[in-house]
C-alpha cells in the first residue's frame, strides 16, 4: 500500500463500520477458543496501523509486526502502549514459536506467493496453537478498490483452502463473511467499474458514512460473529458468499517444509486484475 492508504486506514480503523465489524467477529472467535486472561500470546501479522493488535492488547499480550515503516510508526504514535514492530513474519517475530494465536487479517492479498507465506507462518507455530486468516473474497467484486491497495487476487474458498492443503493442519472454519451486505456491495462495485471511479478516498471505497447508516452497517456485518461461531463449533454452514472470505486453522504435530506458489496454479485468476 502507499502512504495515502495508510492514512486513511488510520484515520477511519477506529471509527469506521467494517474496521469495527472485522474486531467484533474476531474478537469471539478468539474467545472461543484462546482465554482472553492476558496471559496468552498473539502475534499479529501484517498489522498495518495496530487498530486490530491494540484492541485486543488488554485481553492478550499482543505483538504488531509489518514490514512498512510508515504502518509501524503511525501504530506507536496512536497505541504507544502496544508493542510494534517493523519486520516480516516469521523471520523478524521470533516469539511466533510461542504464541497461542497468530493473526493474518487482510494480509493475503497484498503477498505474490501466499502458498510459501502461509506454509512459512505454520512452520513456525507450535502445535496446538491458532492460525485466524481473513482475506478478499469473490474474484467478482475485483476493482478500483483492489487496485488501490495493490491486491494481488480476491478468494473463494476452494483457493483459500489450497494454501494448506497436505499440511499438518486442522481446519476449523472455512466461510466467507460479510455476507449480509454482499448484494449492496457488488452493486457499489459495479457502478464503481462502470464510473471507473473509486467511492471513496485514495483509490479505495472506504469512507465514512453518516452516524446512522455506520451504526446500521456495523451491526449487521457484527452480526456475523455469531454464525460464524456457531460454524467453528460445527453447529451451522459457513456463509456461501460474501465480500471477505475467513479462516481458523489449528497447527498440528508434524514436519512443515515452506514450499512455493505450485507451477500448474495460474498466479492470477481474478477476472478484472487489468
Amino acid at each position: 500500500m502507499d502512504l495515502p492508504q495508510f492514512a486513511l486506514h488510520a484515520a477511519l480503523e477506529e471509527r469506521h463500520w467494517w474496521f469495527r465489524g472485522r474486531r467484533t467477529i474476531l474478537r469471539r472467535l478468539l474467545h472461543a477458543l484462546i482465554e482472553p486472561d492476558g496471559k496468552h500470546l498473539i502475534v499479529d501479522v501484517g498489522c498495518g496501523t495496530g487498530g486490530n493488535t491494540a484492541a485486543l492488547a488488554t485481553e492478550y499480550r499482543m505483538i504488531g509486526i509489518d514490514p512498512m515503516p510508515e504502518a509501524i510508526k503511525s501504530a506507536k504514535q496512536h497505541f504507544p502502549k502496544t508493542e510494534f514492530r517493523t519486520g516480516y513474519a516469521p523471520q523478524d517475530v521470533p516469539e511466533i514459536a510461542d504464541a497461542d494465536g497468530v493473526l493474518i487479517m487482510d494480509v493475503l492479498e497484498h503477498i505474490e506467493d501466499d502458498f510459501r507465506f502461509v506454509s512459512e507462518i505454520l512452520a513456525a507455530m507450535k502445535p496446538g496453537a491458532y492460525l485466524f486468516i481473513m482475506a478478499t473474497g469473490d474474484p467478482a467484486l475485483w476493482g478500483i478498490h483492489d487496485r488501490g491497495f495493490d491486491h494481488y487476487r480476491r478468494y473463494t474458498l476452494r483457493r483459500l483452502q489450497l494454501l494448506w492443503e497436505g499440511l499438518p493442519v486442522k481446519e476449523l472454519l472455512t466461510s466467507y463473511c460479510n455476507a449480509r451486505l454482499y448484494p449492496s456491495v457488488k452493486i457499489a462495485r459495479w457502478m464503481s467499474r462502470i464510473s471507473r471511479k473509486s467511492l471513496g478516498g485514495a483509490q479505495t471505497d472506504l469512507s465514512l458514512p453518516p452516524k446512522p447508516i455506520n451504526t446500521l452497517f456495523y451491526t449487521i456485518f457484527a452480526g456475523e460473529s455469531r454464525r460464524l461461531e456457531r460454524v467453528l463449533k460445527k453447529r451451522a454452514k459457513p456463509y456461501r458468499r460474501g465480500v471477505s472470505v475467513f479462516a481458523v486453522l489449528e497447527r498440528k504435530d508434524g514436519t512443515l517444509i515452506p514450499r512455493n506458489f505450485p507451477e500448474n496454479l495460474e498466479r492470477d485468476s481474478t477476472p478484472w486484475r487489468k
